[in-house]
């Protein structure tokens, strides 16, 4: 899909990247503490460390940090998932990377990824299907990874049962966000990632051998 222009008036990319990650890193901190109702324009520009004029000189509304930070999660899976392949595609390992790669961005981004899912409901109905098809375009990145698996015989799988596969790592991967207060405690990363992804992959070998 298609970015959604999120419009500035400051030419420098360079410049606009940069203020831009301030600006999500302020604004994710004041959602999660007073969600995207209460949370002012204002208020996140003195967290992002600069004027309000400042601030409307690279978005034009308030809900344009939500679009910034659907794109910033959007764009780390789909380069993650995409790098460090190599001679793996459509193999076993290169689904296991890609699933690992995807599990990382969401630890690292932990808290953009569940303000994101926790206000969605404050967005528009104009702006809403941005945000779910952006959801749908991760999703499609590892039915692609798991249809590359099943044209080279690695996997045995259904057009039916890839779709359903990859939402699988899909709501895997955010569980890592969603419930960290629990999950961080009894696992590592590392950790969490062996163990979802021998869970997934287990139920499809075993499925083959019948």
């Amino acid at each position: 899909m298609k970015k959604r222009e999120v419009i500035a008036s400051v030419k420098d990319e360079k410049l606009v990247k940069k203020r831009r990650n301030e600006m999500i890193k302020g604004a994710i901190s004041l959602f999660k503490q007073k969600g995207f109702y209460q949370t002012t324009t204002r208020e996140i520009a003195k967290a992002s460390g600069f004027s309000i004029g400042t601030l409307y000189e690279y978005i034009r509304k308030k809900e344009d940090v939500l679009y910034l930070v659907c794109d910033r999660i959007y764009d780390e899976v789909r380069e993650r998932t995409e790098q460090d392949l190599g001679d793996h595609h459509g193999t076993i390992e290169g689904l296991r990377r890609a699933i690992a790669h995807y599990f990382r961005v969401v630890d690292e981004l932990d808290d953009e990824v569940l303000v994101m899912y926790q206000e969605l409901k404050a967005l528009s109905k104009e702006s809403l299907p941005y945000v779910l098809n952006k959801e749908l375009d991760m999703t499609a990145i590892f039915e692609h990874i798991l249809r590359t698996c099943v044209e080279s015989g690695a996997l045995q799988l259904s057009e039916s049962e890839i779709r359903l596969f990859a939402h699988n790592i899909i709501v895997l991967g955010q569980m890592w966000a969603f419930r960290r207060w629990a999950l961080r405690k009894m696992y590592t990363l590392e950790e969490y990632i062996e163990c979802q992804t021998e869970f997934l992959l287990k139920g499809i070998m075993e499925k083959q051998k019948a």
